[in-house]
């Protein structure tokens, strides 16, 4: 049973910093592209970075280039979000996601963490 479980979400003020984290566990992490979405209130779900199976190859969102950085430790099946100078926009659930080496979608979610920007 694939499982995908986040952590690190908070409270925060403006211009502060929280680091997210994604334990994967029933399913062969090495081999799966991973990303973050986030879901804000009333808006879809959004794409916020990925990164290869490898680790060297990364894509971020428009929004949050320059400020947040995607990173996985293959060794112990975590994905990181680290998310620097926050935004009262960047206010959302954030979603860790995995998919396979030959998908197209993601394939499995996790249930999310909130994060809070306050300004």
């Amino acid at each position: 049973q694939v499982q995908l479980v986040e952590s690190g979400g908070g409270l925060v003020q403006a211009g502060g910093s929280l680091r997210l984290s994604c334990a994967a566990s029933g399913l062969p992490f090495s081999s799966y592209h991973m990303a973050w979405f986030r879901q804000a209130p009333g808006k879809e779900r959004a794409f916020v970075a990925s990164i290869n199976w490898g680790g060297a190859g990364t894509n971020y969102a428009d929004s949050v280039k320059g400020r947040f950085t995607i990173s996985r430790d293959n060794a112990r099946n975590t994905v990181h979000l680290q998310m620097n100078s926050l935004k009262p926009e960047d206010t959302a659930v954030y979603y860790c996601a995995a998919r396979g080496p030959a998908a197209v979608k993601y394939d499995y979610w996790g249930q999310g963490t909130q994060v809070t920007v306050s300004s």
